[in-house]
C-alpha cells in the first residue's frame, strides 16, 4: 500500500530535470529511481524503464537496471532538436511494473555555445560610386549562429580603415544590421578598390567568431540603391503545399535607369535548410516551395532577401513564412506492457494493459479520444499525458470465454478524422471454481447372482468444467447403506475411469440389494468433489433345489 500511494504520487507530478546539450553518452541526468520513491531493492520488481511513443524519444536516454538512475544513451544537439525555439525539452514517459504505473519525464536541454557566427557568402561585393558622399550607409550581410539565448547575440567588427567604419542599425525582434559607413569621399583614380574584414563575435564564454570578405569596388554612376516596398514580408502556408507554389512576391525598385536600375533578387541571410525549401526568381522576386514542408518539423521561418541593381547597390528585407497544421497524421498506438495471461478471479478494475497514444499533429488535429471495439468485460480510462489504462469491467470467466480479442481505436479530432487500431489479445487463466458434476444424481445397477469376482458392475463418469488439473477428475467410494466398512468390500471402483467392479461372487438368497456413495473429486488446490448414489440389485438365479 505504500508502495502504491508513492507510486501515484509520483504519477501526478512530472519530474523534470536539466542537462546540456552534446553531453558524452553514459552521462547522468538525475536519481530517477530515488525521484519516483524507490529503493534499490525494489528495482528489480519495479521494473523501471523508459517508454514513449514516439520512437525518437527512446534513443536519447536509457535507465539503469542496478541503480534506478537516468543517463544519456545518445548525444544531443539543441539545435538540431529545437531549431531557433527558446525553450528546448525532450519529453517520454517512464514505466513501473507491479502495480502498473507511469509517469512523465521532461528533461530540459540548455544551449552550450558549440556554434560560430557565420556568413552565407565567404565574400561580399559592394560598389560604391566615387561620388557618394560621407556618411552613406551600406547594409552589410548578418551572420547567424544557431545557438540560443546570450550564445546567439551577435556583436560585429571592421578592420581598421580611414575611409570605412562600421554602424549598427536595430531591427525586429533585437537584431543588429551591420552597416559600412563612408567616412571620407572616395577617389577612383587614386584607389578603386578596398578590401575589408567583418567579424561576427557571439556572446558566449568564450565567445566564437566568424569572419566575411567586404570587398568595395568605387564605380563612377550609381547614385539609387534598390528599395524594397516593404521591410518585412510576411506569408502564411499550409505544409504538404505542392513543390513549386508560390509563397509570396517581393518587390524592390531603383530609380536610377538602365542597367543601374535593373533589380534583382537573391538571398541574403538566412538558417540553413531555408534554400533547400525555398527558392526565388531573380527577375520577378517570386518566392516559391522547392521542397516539403512540415509543420511538425517546423513551424515557422525567417529569413533575408536581397535586392541588387546593376551597379552593385543593394537593399535588405526580412520574409517571414509561418506554416499551418494539416491533418496528415494518424494517431500512434503503443502497447506499453500487456498483463496475460490474467487470472479468472481478478478482481474489477484489475490494470491488464497500459497504452500510450500520440498523434504530432497540433490543435484538434493532435487531440486524441481511444475507445474499445469488440466485446469484452474491458473499458479503458484515459490517464495523463496521452496514457490510457485498459482495466476489466466486470468479472472473468474462463468456462465463458479464455481469450478476449479487443480492438483500440484511435481517432482525432481533425477534419476529416484520421484513426489507427491496435489489437489486444487477452488470454484468461483457470482458477478452480468448478466442482465435478456426474453425469446422473443416482445410478442403479442389476448384477445376475453368482457373478465372477471383478466383473464390471456399472461405468459412472462426472465432468469438471475446470482446465488441467482443476478439472481433472478421479473416483472414489465414500461409503455404503451398511456404512462404508460393509459396503466397500462388495465392490470397487476404478479411479481414472469410473468403473464399478464386482469384489466377490453375490447371493440373491444372503443379499438382494446394496447402495453405496461415489465421490468424484478434482485435482485442485484445495480439491472440490461431489458425490453420487450408486444402488446395486441382485438378480436371483435358480441355484438351490427344492428341500423337503
Amino acid at each position: 500500500a505504500l508502495l502504491l500511494c508513492l507510486c501515484c504520487r509520483a504519477a501526478a507530478e512530472r519530474l523534470r530535470y536539466a542537462i546540456a546539450e552534446e553531453l558524452p553518452t553514459g552521462s547522468l541526468v538525475g536519481p530517477l529511481a530515488r525521484d519516483l520513491g524507490l529503493s534499490p531493492d525494489q528495482l528489480p520488481a519495479r521494473k523501471l524503464r523508459v517508454a514513449s511513443a514516439g520512437k525518437k524519444q527512446l534513443k536519447y536516454f536509457t535507465v539503469s537496471e542496478e541503480n534506478g538512475n537516468l543517463y544519456v544513451s545518445e548525444r544531443l544537439d539543441r539545435e538540431e532538436l529545437c531549431g531557433e525555439s527558446v525553450s528546448c525539452s525532450v519529453s517520454f514517459e517512464a514505466l513501473v511494473h507491479n502495480p502498473l504505473n507511469i509517469v512523465h519525464v521532461d528533461v530540459a536541454i540548455e544551449d552550450v555555445n558549440d556554434n560560430s557566427p557565420t556568413f552565407s557568402k565567404a565574400a561580399l561585393e559592394l560598389e560604391v560610386g566615387e561620388w557618394t558622399l560621407p556618411g552613406a550607409r551600406f547594409p552589410l550581410e548578418m551572420a547567424q549562429d544557431i545557438d540560443a539565448g546570450s550564445n546567439s547575440l551577435l556583436i560585429y567588427q571592421l578592420t581598421s580603415n580611414p575611409s570605412f567604419s562600421l554602424a549598427m542599425k536595430s531591427r525586429q525582434g533585437g537584431k543588429q544590421q551591420p552597416e559600412l559607413v563612408l567616412e571620407r569621399a572616395l577617389d577612383r583614380e587614386k584607389q578603386s578598390s578596398f578590401e575589408l574584414v567583418l567579424t561576427a563575435l557571439d556572446g558566449g564564454d568564450p565567445a566564437r567568431s566568424g569572419t566575411g570578405q567586404v570587398r568595395v569596388n568605387v564605380t563612377d554612376a550609381n547614385d539609387n540603391p534598390p528599395v524594397f516596398s516593404k521591410n518585412i514580408y510576411e506569408a502564411r502556408v499550409a505544409e504538404n503545399l505542392p513543390v513549386g507554389s508560390m509563397v509570396l512576391r517581393v518587390r524592390a525598385t531603383d530609380a536610377d535607369e538602365g542597367s543601374n536600375g535593373r533589380v534583382s533578387y537573391s538571398f541574403g541571410s538566412g538558417p540553413k535548410g531555408v534554400r533547400e525549401l525555398f527558392v526565388v526568381d531573380r527577375e520577378s522576386g517570386e518566392v516559391r516551395t522547392a521542397g516539403p514542408l512540415d509543420f511538425e518539423e517546423r513551424t515557422k521561418y525567417n529569413f533575408e532577401l536581397q535586392a541588387t541593381d546593376g551597379g552593385g547597390l543593394t537593399d535588405h528585407c526580412e520574409v517571414q513564412i509561418d506554416i499551418s497544421d494539416e491533418n496528415d497524421n494518424s494517431p500512434e498506438i503503443t502497447i506499453l506492457s500487456l498483463s496475460s495471461p490474467v487470472r479468472e478471479d481478478a478482481p474489477v478494475g484489475t490494470v491488464v494493459a497500459l497504452l500510450n497514444v500520440n498523434d504530432p499533429d497540433s490543435g484538434e488535429n493532435g487531440e486524441v479520444s481511444c475507445e474499445l471495439s469488440g466485446e469484452a468485460p474491458l473499458s479503458i480510462v484515459a490517464s495523463s499525458g496521452g496514457s490510457y489504462k485498459v482495466v476489466t469491467a466486470s468479472a472473468l470467466d474462463r468456462e465463458q470465454a479464455g481469450e478476449h480479442r479487443v480492438t483500440v481505436v484511435a481517432r482525432d479530432r481533425g477534419r476529416p478524422a484520421l484513426w489507427s487500431r491496435a489489437e489486444l489479445v487477452l488470454e484468461v487463466s483457470d482458477v478452480n471454481d468448478n466442482a465435478p458434476v456426474f453425469s446422473e444424481a443416482a445410478y442403479s445397477a442389476y448384477v445376475w447372482e453368482n457373478n465372477a469376482a471383478g466383473a464390471l458392475v456399472l461405468r459412472v463418469s462426472a465432468w469438471d468444467a475446470d482446465a488441467g488439473a482443476n478439472g481433472r477428475v478421479s473416483y472414489w467410494l465414500a461409503g455404503g447403506s451398511a456404512g462404508a466398512a460393509g459396503a466397500a468390500p462388495l465392490v470397487s471402483v476404478e479411479a481414472r475411469s469410473g468403473a464399478v467392479y464386482a469384489q466377490r461372487s453375490f447371493d440373491y438368497e444372503q443379499c438382494r440389494e446394496f447402495a453405496l456413495t461415489l465421490r468424484a473429486q478434482d485435482g485442485g488446490a484445495p480439491a472440490r468433489s461431489s458425490t453420487a448414489t450408486l444402488r446395486v440389485f441382485v438378480l436371483d438365479q435358480n441355484d438351490n433345489a427344492p428341500r423337503v
